[in-house]
């Protein structure tokens, strides 16, 4: 029976970075995932969680030998035993990008099984990788009080002391009192207006409240996905943003790129990968409120066709309204896979699923579609490899792919695909 390390503090070496935020050690025949170090770096470990089998997790709390890509942690809440966020804080900024190009260079090599050299890019309006966040969902603790998670915890960091948002973004936040268990959405949008709304508690079932382990994260995840009453705090709870001149409207709790110089630069990749021509059809899945929609509509012309589906029948009502002028666009509410079989024969294809990906069913659908071309977003990057594995499998060849930058001082990256056929 494997020996429990709970508690342990061991010396290590650590090697590459891995996916999620740690690099990968190795002792005594186990695989250990350790927070807060950097590639080559000699560290003291502690052990947070050892489930048996083959690998535990650690943090460094004591640093032996430093790399010389460490730098004085950018966030004070984010150490051993902090909040999950900002986990690439102690590493320079050109570092944290190597990292992130490595993992996903070696995701792409394991899972989809080729071998590529992604080099992570900046974003514009980085800077030097603080202030560049404009939306974020706090959580509150039982005593009414906002903060961040812990890292793989159900307790509440209430210092909002967290170098990536816009200046402002949480004055007045930390004094206030708010309904335990709620949550806010503070979102700073591109007129320079600041929303606060406050997100109703998840109606948590009995399971969810008193289980520890994955049924009950299971039951509190499920909880809090289903619609909440929301009530605005400060500003009206609707945002306006700004891409290609072109103004959204839509709530401060819907969807939108949380880096400000994102959204942008990810419209002008797609509609020039995309290369849609006049009188084509396009489709634009999970679309949110269209802003990729909007960025191939002029290539297709008035004579062409883009459908966008997506599942928040408020963002399609919201994108509608804001593309109310391009008679080529159309919002079509729905969930993707179901709603495949019924659109128009596309040439061209632009997916930016969530994290988890889009998975075979709907890969196998827009596969079998046969459109000419295929640019595919995503933020995850297993299951961006596995995404992309299945498009090779189906017929299609990878022409160009770009990693961003999205999430400055966390292992959180973007990355864009291309497809062809």
């Amino acid at each position: 029976m494997t020996e429990n390390w709970t508690g342990r503090t061991i010396e290590v070496t650590l090697g590459s970075a891995g996916h999620g935020g740690f690099c990968v050690a190795r002792h005594d025949g186990r695989v250990m995932f350790v927070r807060h170090g950097l590639p080559g770096e000699v560290v003291l470990a502690k052990v947070t969680e050892d489930r048996g089998g083959s690998f535990c997790r650690a943090d460094a709390i004591e640093i032996v030998t430093a790399s010389d890509d460490r730098v004085a942690p950018v966030c004070p809440i984010s150490g051993p035993g902090g909040s999950g966020c900002c986990d690439y804080s102690h590493a320079s900024l050109s570092a944290g990008r190597a990292m992130k190009s490595a993992v996903v260079n070696e995701q792409l090599r394991r899972i989809a099984g080729i071998d590529v050299e992604v080099t992570v890019e900046e974003l514009p309006l980085t800077d030097d990788g603080t202030g560049w966040r404009t939306r974020v969902r706090l959580a509150c603790d039982g005593s009414g009080r906002a903060g961040f998670h812990r890292f793989r915890s159900s307790t509440i960091v209430t210092d909002l002391s967290c170098p990536q948002v816009v200046p402002g973004m949480f004055e007045g936040l930390a004094d206030a009192s708010w309904r335990p268990g709620s949550e806010l959405a503070v979102a700073f949008d591109s007129a320079g207006e600041r929303h606060v709304v406050e997100i109703a508690p998840a109606a948590v079932s009995t399971t969810g409240r008193r289980s520890p382990g994955r049924r009950g994260a299971s039951a509190r995840r499920a909880a809090s996905s289903r619609p909440r009453s929301e009530r605005p705090v400060s500003g009206s709870g609707r945002v306006h943003e700004t891409v290609s001149g072109r103004e959204w409207e839509l709530d401060a709790t819907g969807f939108w790129q949380a880096h400000r110089g994102a959204a942008q630069a990810y419209s002008d990749v797609v509609a020039d990968w995309a290369d849609i021509g006049r009188g084509e059809v396009a489709w634009d899945l999970y679309g949110g409120v269209g802003v990729f929609a909007a960025s191939v509509a002029a290539g297709a012309g008035q004579d062409g066709q883009v459908v966008s589906v997506e599942f928040s029948r408020r963002a399609a009502a919201d994108g509608s309204a804001a593309l109310a002028d391009l008679t080529q666009v159309r919002f079509a509410p729905g969930r993707v896979e179901r709603s495949i079989e019924s659109l128009p024969s596309p040439d061209v294809v632009v997916l930016d699923p969530p994290r988890a990906g889009a998975g075979k069913d709907v890969v196998a659908a827009v596969a079998a579609s046969a459109p000419r071309r295929i640019v595919h977003i995503g933020c995850d990057p297993a299951s961006f490899a596995r995404d992309v594995g299945l498009y090779r499998q189906a017929g299609f060849e990878l022409e160009s792919l770009r990693g961003f930058d999205a999430f400055p001082l966390t292992h959180h990256v973007e990355c864009i695909a291309l497809f062809v056929r």
